[in-house]
């Protein structure tokens, strides 16, 4: 009896017909840059044949067309696609995305444990490989109530899990730089293994001392001059493009031939609604392209330098014994999926509809106490009151100040200025804490907007004009168990339910996107002037470090953050 790697074999020679023959077209090297027009021979789930002529017991005509291997998304957050990760599945794939490499830290720090069983239990049925990193940061910020803690030992049993890459993003780089004792725990039991790293505008000696650690990946470079520092201390540097953080353009200059082996693509963070417009990864390479990109370094950087970097060595290249995970595209230039093999399989709907369904959770994480306008009221104070200033395209915000007006005996909103009041809600049920300031860079002329969709603790995040459509705005939040709020005059005029732990919504991504559309509309005509108010919105209880060297800190000090209030 003829084994299944014999029959590979077998049909690499050409003695037996491969099971898929893709004829007539041609595919992109991504060694030598070249387009060489052949047929592509799929045996199971892997390539069996290139540069020949083949027999397939089904044939495929993809004249005029060209071959790139799939496309791997090195960091993202499913999670902030505000579906579940079948959904996602079903959204990206057609894409051309065949890789997703995740990180659960959004439902982790809702959910702990079960967050990350959730994930795992999915990536098992999804037909796009889903693969994991295991969040290093639960909670996130000692500054800010999360619903769960993963020390080490948590971690641990899912170490050797086989869709486990290795240790995610490590957010808390002043806790690596000053060796703080729950970060080296995690770090001793990852070394060898991949650790994902997180440290915007970090350089010098303090990033040495980051990278000693060994850290190796990084996706929050905003600048060219940033990113090559870190590429010439040993860095792969994920470019990220998603719907808030938006680097792409600045990192234009080192996406070239000589440094693609070093580069990746990643979207951190991209909803349905700008999937469905404008792609996904896909609209990373056509955008570089149109640029002055070379499609050679483009196309690397979003498949075989991806797949290096992360140890994934089956996938990345159109070539006999790599895994076949295969887009058809119209030209290099374009980038326009018009046909998907995962694994060797076509992606269709049919392909879908096999997947086991993985039961949702979290269903009743919103525990937050109710609350009216009187808990927004910010006490007068003399001289200059802290805001926190949004920067459009960029998770990054700023420490502002500004003398505010005062009414009574409460500092107020100034529109003039656009800055409004912002506040965050402990939901978890564990503390009721609540916390009030004011934002600049929203735009809203009136109303307020909220959201459960809080990074990285996800606690109630509300900005508004009017204290009690704040008030209808964080309630209402409670009562759909978590998503988004648009309130005007008392009226709620847009919501979207994420009852999965206040991050995913049960509905299909076609839903979503539709619903999406709308709240945009319904924040617009409160003059909110952001491309993506309710992704920034998630972004705000962020805190923000000066531009210090992080060894002149000390350990972190609430004092050295401009956080609300």
């Amino acid at each position: 009896m003829t084994s299944r790697l014999e029959r590979l074999i077998d049909q690499g020679v050409g003695r037996i017909p491969a099971d898929i023959v893709l004829k007539g077209g041609s595919f992109f090297d991504l060694v030598t840059g070249e387009l060489v027009r052949s047929d592509i021979a799929i045996g199971a789930d892997r390539i069996v044949g290139t540069s020949g002529n083949y027999e397939g017991e089904t044939e495929i005509d993809i004249s005029g067309r060209t071959v790139v291997p799939g496309f791997i998304d090195t960091h993202l957050h499913i999670e902030s696609s505000l579906v579940t990760p079948h959904e996602f599945d079903r959204c990206v794939l057609p894409y051309g995305v065949t890789t997703a490499i995740c990180d659960p830290h959004e439902i982790a720090n809702v959910l702990g444990k079960e967050g990350i069983e959730f994930f795992l239990a999915s990536a098992l049925e999804t037909i796009m490989d889903i693969r994991v990193q295991l969040s290093s940061c639960v909670p996130a910020t000692h500054l800010e109530t999360s619903g769960a803690d993963l020390p080490i030992e948590s971690l641990l049993p899912y170490r050797d899990h086989p869709k486990v890459i290795g240790l995610a993003e490590f957010m808390n780089f002043p806790g690596v730089i000053h060796k703080d004792p729950v970060c080296m725990a995690k770090l001793d039991a990852f070394q060898g293994g991949h650790i994902d790293g997180h440290a915007p505008l970090l350089s010098g000696n303090d990033l040495n001392g980051y990278l000693a650690a060994g850290i190796r990946t990084e996706h929050e470079c905003t600048s060219a001059a940033e990113a090559l520092e870190k590429i010439r201390k040993g860095m792969h540097i994920l470019v990220r493009e998603g719907s808030v953080s938006k680097d792409l353009a600045a990192l234009i200059p080192i996406i070239t031939e000589r440094l693609s082996p070093y580069l990746a693509l990643c979207t951190d963070d991209r909803n349905p609604l700008d999937i469905v417009e404008q792609g996904h990864l896909d609209h990373m390479i056509r955008t570089a392209i149109a640029a002055g990109v070379e499609p050679l370094a483009i196309y690397r950087a979003a498949s075989i330098s991806a797949a290096r970097a992360f140890g994934l060595r089956d996938r990345g290249l159109v070539a006999p014994g790599w895994r076949a995970d295969l887009v058809v595209l119209d030209s290099l230039a374009n980038c326009r999926a018009e046909m998907v093999f995962a694994a060797g399989r076509r992606v269709t709907d049919a392909l879908f509809s096999t997947r086991k369904p993985v039961a949702p959770i979290g269903l009743d994480s919103v525990k937050a106490r109710p609350v009216n306008a009187a808990h927004f009221g910010v006490p007068a104070r003399e001289g200059e009151t802290s805001v926190i200033g949004v920067m459009p395209g960029k998770i990054i915000t700023e420490h502002r100040r500004y003398r505010l007006p005062v009414k009574g005996n409460e500092t107020t909103v100034d529109l003039t200025n656009d800055i409004i009041k912002v506040a965050v809600i402990e939901r978890h049920g564990k503390n009721g804490n609540h916390a009030n300031g004011f934002v600049q860079g929203f735009g809203l002329k009136k109303g307020a907007i909220a959201s459960t969709v809080g990074h990285d603790s996800h606690n109630i995040c509300v900005v508004g004009v009017n204290e009690d459509d704040m008030a209808r705005a964080a309630n209402r939040l409670g009562e759909i168990k978590g998503g988004f709020v648009v309130v005007e005059d008392g009226k709620v005029t847009g919501e979207i339910a994420l009852p999965v732990a206040g991050l995913m919504s049960l509905e299909p991504y076609e839903i979503v996107r539709d619903t999406l559309h709308h709240l945009r509309k319904a924040a617009f005509a409160l003059g909110a002037t952001l491309e993506e108010p309710f992704l920034q919105l998630a972004f705000l209880p962020l805190p923000v470090i000066p531009h210090l060297k992080i060894s002149d800190m000390g350990m972190v000090d609430v004092d050295k953050f401009a956080l609300i209030g």
